[in-house]
């Protein structure tokens, strides 16, 4: 049985802060496009870190990396995820699992957006076996040790992190 609020025709949310966007985040982007009608990438800003791209040159690079989908669209947001997803009229809110404590994060912030809104569904994708261990923390830890990223990164990204870094050290 179909749930209700998920249907081919379903729009979903996928947030995150995306400094940098990752293979693994595109692994999730190609799945979700697959599953659902619209997958809205939303960039938030987390204020709790410091950000190595401007919101501007993220929406940017993952415009760039997405542009091959055609039911991606990528967009900004300031504020609670549940009150975007109900502007953009989507009912599902897409993340990706990682390891068990991402599963333990995840579920819980699940739980807090189906309090303050009841309609919204939170759906899970496994991180492909290859991508477990990524996350943009590891990628910017390599990078600032001039350590390779192209492995981990879509390439044009590697560039633009190589370049942040080469004036960092400047």
């Amino acid at each position: 049985m179909v749930h209700p609020v998920m249907t081919s025709q379903t729009i979903a949310i996928y947030p995150g802060s995306f400094d940098p966007i990752t293979l693994g985040h595109l692994d999730i982007i190609k799945r979700g496009n697959e599953l659902f009608e619209k997958v809205i990438v939303a960039v938030l800003s987390n204020p709790s870190k410091k950000p190595l791209f401007s919101v501007e040159k993220r929406i940017k690079q993952i415009k760039l990396c997405t542009e091959d989908l055609e039911n991606v669209e990528v967009d900004s947001f300031v504020g609670l995820t549940v009150e975007y997803a109900k502007i953009k009229q989507a009912k599902v809110l897409l993340r990706g699992l990682r390891v068990l404590s991402d599963f333990e994060k995840e579920l819980q912030m699940a739980h807090t957006n189906e309090t303050l809104w009841a309609d919204i569904e939170t759906v899970f994708l496994a991180t492909s076996k290859e991508y477990s261990f990524l996350s943009s923390s590891v990628v910017k830890e390599i990078a600032q040790f001039g350590g390779p990223v192209e492995h981990l990164v879509p390439h044009n990204i590697a560039k633009d992190i190589y370049i942040v870094y080469s004036q960092k050290q400047n």
